[in-house]
């Protein structure tokens, strides 16, 4: 039971105890009062009676004359005169009402007996009878009962003001506490929220203090282990001129993207080389050329604005030499992606050069996971020499035609299309086990794969980049979402499905997203949405989006985390289930010291809040090993399980 409910329940209890010993010693303070009146009135009228009767003290018909109209006017039990001596009844009068306004009970729990008076009647100086009377209580009763009415009609209304009042007051006072309670739960979940309005009771604002400053300490602690991280990551893989990726994370993002799997996209690698780089440095200096591999790298981060290519990756070599990753984009994009990119440059030479050469020459190769990566380089140097050997286009694009796929954008819609209405749709489960112990299962990544128009499954690498091309992502995340609930229905097992850019960004795409999560309680607390951190909305956006997600009772995590690590500072008022690391930053993380250094500030950041850590393709031994002595709490990969269709679905 709450304090609050204790101590109202307390008030309550002792506000009846008050009350009705309140409300007793009136009731009995009145009877006795009454009992008194009572008395005396019997006493006072016997007294009357006999001065009255002592004329007639031989005449019993004057006696029982007078008798009879005392007795009349009601105020009396009996009346009698008795002669003395022999106690013969001269005259009785006695009366058989009772009080009908007034309730048996109280009657009997009043107790208020007739109170009796007596006088002599004297003939001279001798005694010759007594007068005895008894008052009635019952007009005392009916009196007794409405002062008893509306007493305690009085003390129940003020009773009930008085716990109004309690109540309203003990819950102002103690709103602190419950804003403490919540302040303590935001911490569990990862959030630190300080409390603006400081209560004015000293107790409460003693303890209220001590927590805003236990807050804001796990945030500055929080904060500096996340710009740690950050620097961290900016020296192992970020070019100091340009602000680009430097040839480190290009070559490990090349390598991941060629590996064979369910979510990794063909695509086409873009190689730039500035021509002439010393001699531009001797004509315009090296503050001008450095300004000018700047205006490069400016137009490269450029091309990496738009939503659907958040996956890409710009990065520099060395000197005058850039890279493109570009995973998902086709041969037309490619040449028209050519062509703006050369016009920018062109704009660049203007201004930066004097002479009619290009300022870079630009290669074009195409790739697809299965290819190795000297194999793709070659390939992307042989376009870069092709093009610089031809003067009339700066740029080159080299296809190997036999290993990409064939149709072209009609042939994709068509049956993306009726796959999607005729929900040919097959779920495959990736699983997640602790790194630590005997590998518990901890979900199943859902993953998903089309049927084509010859029954085909295609895998999500081949058909993701045309369903974002054609604007169809939050539709596809919808039908994710149903299968994948109807499959909990099913095999209640706990899953994480990932979400798309067009579903987080889009307004509407939420509401339908969240209508459809909270039309399915029961599967709740088995399903984990993923936000791709390269895809993540504004601050405000993704906070109103987590909780409307947890107030539905589903879980929200981040997956392919670690590129934009200075975002840390934010998560903790998201309530998250977890981070994913990408995987760039695990492959060969047990044989290269900086990535388990950068692993390490980021499980100090997040360990901090409670936040678990998950690893992305774990591909060796080696890696889990290093994972499990950083104290990472999963892994995912080929390592641990490919992806495979539900057993006998």
């Amino acid at each position: 039971m709450s304090l609050l409910k204790q101590l109202f329940i307390a008030i309550c209890l002792f506000l009846v105890v008050a009350f009705t010993g309140s409300f007793i010693s009136g009731v009995e303070n009145s009877r006795e009062q009454l009992r008194s009146q009572l008395r005396s009135h019997a006493q006072d009228a016997a007294t009357a009676l006999g001065l009255s009767l002592t004329p007639h003290v031989d005449d019993p018909a004057m006696i029982e004359l007078m008798v009879s109209s005392i007795f009349d006017s009601g105020y009396f039990a009996t009346i009698r005169v008795v002669r003395i001596p022999g106690d013969e009844v001269v005259v009785e009068r006695r009366t058989t009402t009772t009080p009908d306004q007034v309730p048996r009970w109280f009657v009997k729990l009043v107790n208020l007996a007739p109170q009796g008076g007596d006088a002599l009647i004297m003939r001279g100086w001798e005694q010759a009878a007594r007068v005895e009377v008894l008052s009635h209580p019952q007009f005392a009763l009916a009196k007794l009962w409405d002062s008893a009415i509306g007493s305690l009609g009085w003390l129940l209304l003020c009773g009930l003001v008085s716990a109004i009042l309690g109540g309203w007051l003990l819950r102002t006072q103690l709103r602190p506490l419950d804003d403490m309670v919540q302040q303590a739960q935001a911490i569990s979940r990862r959030e630190f929220l300080s409390l603006p309005k400081v209560p004015r009771t000293p107790e409460l604002k003693r303890v209220v203090q001590a927590m805003n400053q236990m807050v804001e300490k796990l945030k500055t602690l929080f904060a500096e282990e996340a710009a740690r991280s950050e620097k961290l990551r900016e020296e192992a893989y970020q070019d100091s001129l340009t602000g680009l990726a430097n040839r480190r994370l290009f070559d490990i993002s090349l390598a991941n993207q060629l590996i064979a799997s369910e979510q990794n996209a063909a695509g086409y690698l873009l190689l730039l080389r500035v021509n002439d780089l010393g001699g531009l440095n001797q004509r315009l200096g090296g503050q001008r050329t450095d300004a000018l591999i700047g205006a490069i790298g400016e137009q490269l981060k450029q091309l990496l604005e738009q939503p659907s290519r958040s996956d890409w990756l710009a990065s520099r070599s060395r000197g005058g030499e850039f890279a493109l990753l570009a995973p998902g984009l086709v041969g037309e994009d490619a040449e028209r992606l050519a062509k703006q990119l050369s016009d920018a440059l062109e704009n660049l030479r203007q201004t930066g050069a004097s002479d009619c050469t290009p300022v870079a020459h630009l290669g074009i190769a195409a790739f697809r996971p299965g290819e190795a990566v000297g194999q793709v380089i070659g390939r992307a140097d042989q376009a870069l020499a092709q093009a610089q050997s031809t003067p009339s286009k700066p740029w080159e694009r080299l296809d190997d035609f036999n290993t990409l796929p064939s149709q072209g954008l009609n042939d994709w819609r068509s049956w993306i299309d009726d796959a999607l209405q005729k929900s040919k749709l097959q779920l495959y489960f990736q699983p997640v086990v602790e790194c630590a112990g005997n590998g518990k299962l901890l979900h199943q990544k859902v993953l998903a794969r089309l049927l084509d128009p010859q029954g085909e499954a295609i895998a999500a690498g081949r058909f993701l980049p045309w369903i974002e091309r054609l604007g169809w992502a939050a539709r596809f995340d919808l039908a994710m979402l149903e299968h994948s609930l109807a499959h909990l229905a099913q095999h209640p097992q706990p899953i994480a499905l990932s979400l798309s850019a067009a579903t987080l960004h889009e307004a509407a795409s939420r509401e339908r997203l969240l209508a459809l999560l909270k039309a399915h309680p029961q599967q709740a607390s088995l399903l984990t949405l993923e936000a791709d951190e390269r895809h993540l909305p504004p601050a405000a956006e993704l906070e109103r989006l987590s909780q409307a997600i947890r107030e539905a009772g589903y879980g929200l995590g981040l997956q392919h985390f670690g590129g934009r690590f200075s975002l840390i500072g934010n998560l903790t008022h998201l309530g998250l289930s977890y981070l994913k690391i990408d995987g760039t930053y695990i492959r060969a993380i047990d044989q290269e010291s900086d990535k388990r250094l950068f692993i390490e500030a980021m499980f100090r950041a997040t360990n901090s809040i409670d936040l678990p850590l998950i690893a992305e393709m774990v591909e060796s031994p080696g890696e889990l090993a290093a994972l499990k002595e950083l104290g990472i709490h999963g892994a995912m990969g080929r390592l641990i399980g490919a992806p495979l269709p539900w057993p006998n679905s």
